[in-house]
């Protein structure tokens, strides 16, 4: 098996998905037998302090997904019902129309060095007129990253109220970047408080990735959506255009996307998330991250966010983030920004066609009722079938479950 289409998928049970995962991404028995095991007390330990336990949550797969030409499959960690089936769903849509398309810029974070009690346009001036100089000392500080082709690009200064905040953009290639960005905002505060006679505070990075953004866009004809559909769709977005509590909703949708690839790649969802919305506001008030539109008989979406993200170091380090990097098998941090937008815009697709269509709530509710079945002690085919009896008209009858299942088993 070479392709992420693989029809039936959410019908084969854990082991037969296994399988398929297994033949995809090349995996070997070690790392299989990790999807049972997961992370140790002894390394849990040693990535956060007072470890009393492990927090296990599901991680699944979502399949279809063609970007630039390519198939991946998508590890995706979340509690919520019906984020990996609609982000597959989407992508099966997508896909007929060759996928999505993606792209990203370099990737720069930011560094902050405030400095107080100082004339903040004088001393603004003279961090300008030293830039070469902090750049190079900048630099010093991770040989490594140099080698590898990244470190700082630019220095640059910013009057806020009665401060001065230096800049620093830096190149961090294949990181996320923090550690490296904020060891070079501490390294350069003796030198920035000769040259500006201030007082250094906070030194650190910014999680607002304005300068490392994915984009990705994705069309369908109107004839294989129908139009009416595809209208309802684009009121649905120009709802959350004009109105800040259905964008906040709408980029929500993008989110769980983009939060559950983040949480199985061991990247920092707080990060990802806050600059996501921060960058909704960047042109004024509060506005949807994705755009959808028609034109050329065609319905088109496209996203834009942040991606502060990595495939090297902090928790990219946890095991099963380790694998399911590997499943997903991307050679750069740009790529798996990529990826995220991609994902992103198709799990906002399948949330507005759901709005647009049933509602919100049909899906959630098979899912929900798949839950209880399983609660109650169904398996295998059981599920699907105690499920069905559970569901009648909006509403699911929690409390038949177990009945339900027993009768089953007598009729068996």
């Amino acid at each position: 098996m070479s392709g992420s289409r693989i029809p039936g998928f959410y019908k084969l049970d854990v082991k037969e998905r296994v399988e398929k995962i297994k033949a995809f991404a090349s995996l070997n028995e070690e790392e299989v037998s990790l999807l049972d095991a997961g992370l140790s007390l002894e390394q849990a330990d040693g990535m956060i302090e007072n470890v009393y336990g492990i927090y296990s949550l599901p991680l699944g797969v979502a399949v279809n997904f063609r970007i630039n030409n390519r198939d991946y499959l998508v590890p995706m960690a979340t509690e919520e019902s019906s984020v990996v089936a609609a982000a597959s769903n989407a992508a099966k849509v997508f896909r007929s129309s060759g996928g999505f398309r993606a792209s990203s810029s370099e990737p720069l974070m930011t560094g902050q060095i405030q400095v107080t009690d100082c004339s903040p346009e004088k001393a603004a001036a003279s961090v300008i007129d030293a830039r070469d100089e902090l750049m190079d000392l900048a630099n010093q500080q991770d040989p490594v990253l140099v080698k590898l082709g990244g470190g700082v690009r630019d220095v640059k200064a910013r009057v806020v109220g009665d401060m001065l905040v230096v800049h620093i953009l830096v190149d961090v290639r294949d990181a996320m970047g923090a550690n490296a960005v904020n060891s070079m905002c501490e390294a350069l505060t003796p030198l920035i408080e000769d040259l500006t006679g201030g007082r250094v505070n906070f030194r650190i990075l910014s999680n607002y990735a304005l300068e490392r953004t994915a984009r990705a866009e994705a069309s369908i004809p109107l004839e294989s959506i129908g139009e009416d559909l595809a209208r309802d769709i684009v009121s649905g977005y120009r709802f959350a255009s004009l109105d800040v509590y259905r964008a906040v909703t709408h980029n929500k949708g993008v989110m769980n996307g983009v939060s559950a690839v983040c949480l199985a790649t061991g990247n920092d969802t707080r990060a990802v998330e806050s600059g996501a919305h921060a960058f909704a506001c960047h042109k004024g008030g509060y506005a949807p991250l994705s755009k959808w539109f028609i034109e050329d008989d065609l319905l088109k979406g496209f996203v834009e966010l942040p991606v502060a993200v990595g495939i090297v170091g902090g928790g990219t380090m946890h095991p099963m983030a380790r694998l399911s990097l590997k499943i997903l098998n991307v050679s750069s941090a740009r790529e798996l920004g990529e990826v995220l937008a991609s994902v992103g815009l198709a799990q906002n697709f399948a949330a507005l066609r759901a709005l647009a269509s049933e509602g919100i709530q049909k899906g959630h509710m098979r899912l929900h009722a798949r839950n209880i079945a399983v609660m109650a002690g169904a398996s295998g085919v059981e599920v699907e079938e105690v499920a069905d009896l559970l569901i009648e008209g909006d509403k699911i009858r929690v409390d038949k479950a177990r009945e339900f299942l027993d009768d089953l088993r007598k009729n068996d």
